[in-house]
């Protein structure tokens, strides 16, 4: 019985072609859309697993919604006589709608749910006028590169200028806010001295006026018992000629 057709729109959707040279990462894009009102689950699967790093290599795909898939193809030497025979391959499923474990899905899945998409691999070197041409491209950029490095030392070298000078500045406002902040604190300091000094004042002055006030007193009860013992004594001696 002959697997289901692919549900999955893929492009590219017989090849990826990556392009040289080769001695860095090249990566070649492959977008997957799934035009279905179901949940598409996938897997991306190749011959030469050591030679390729896929991200995403698995997943999900909504209902009407599309990924990109990157193929990053490793470094090597390359040899324009030997064809690559590298392959990949898409796997997909219809995903349950109560689907909670994804690997349980694929482990569960029977052959006659899974479909699939084969693309071959193709490997390509530039033409030797666009290999001067990104050679020039690539010298323009690294000027640019250096004209904006270049540009930003100036403009960092401009704003430590600035820091310097607002640092200095900031300096001296510290300087006059301790100034000012210790001449507060002698001007404080004035003031507690003349506060004692009119309390003292107060106090010898209220103790003073304690001491007169008693002296009043003593003369007057003095007074008192003087006048007393006058009228007791003319008294007596009143008391005697009446009789």
């Amino acid at each position: 019985m002959a697997r289901p057709e692919q549900v999955l729109l893929l492009e590219p959707q017989h090849e990826m072609k990556f392009r040289g040279p080769f001695s860095d990462v090249v990566t070649t894009n492959l977008k997957l859309s799934n035009p279905t009102d179901r949940n598409v689950c996938f897997k991306v699967k190749t011959t030469a697993p050591r030679r390729y790093c896929v991200r995403p290599n698995s997943g999900i795909i909504d209902a009407g919604t599309s990924i990109n898939v990157s193929v990053m193809l490793q470094p090597f030497e390359y040899d324009p006589n030997e064809k690559s025979k590298h392959k990949f391959m898409v796997q997909s499923l219809l995903a349950p709608p109560d689907m909670t474990d994804m690997e349980g899905v694929w482990r569960e899945a029977k052959p006659d749910d899974l479909m699939d998409s084969k693309l071959r691999c193709v490997f390509e070197m530039p033409a030797e006028n666009e290999k001067t041409h990104d050679t020039e491209s690539n010298k323009m950029m690294s000027s640019n590169l250096l004209k904006s490095e270049s540009s930003t030392l100036t403009m960092k070298s401009s704003s430590s200028n600035l820091d310097d000078g607002e640092v200095k500045k900031i300096m001296e406002e510290c300087k006059m806010l301790q100034m000012e902040a210790q001449r507060l604190r002698e001007e404080n300091k004035q003031i507690r001295e003349d506060d004692g000094l009119r309390m003292k004042k107060s106090n010898v002055m209220s103790s003073q006026h304690a001491s007169v006030g008693m002296k009043r007193e003593e003369g007057l009860s003095a007074r008192t018992v003087a006048l007393i013992m006058l009228f007791f004594v003319m008294g007596v001696i009143v008391g005697k000629l009446v009789l």
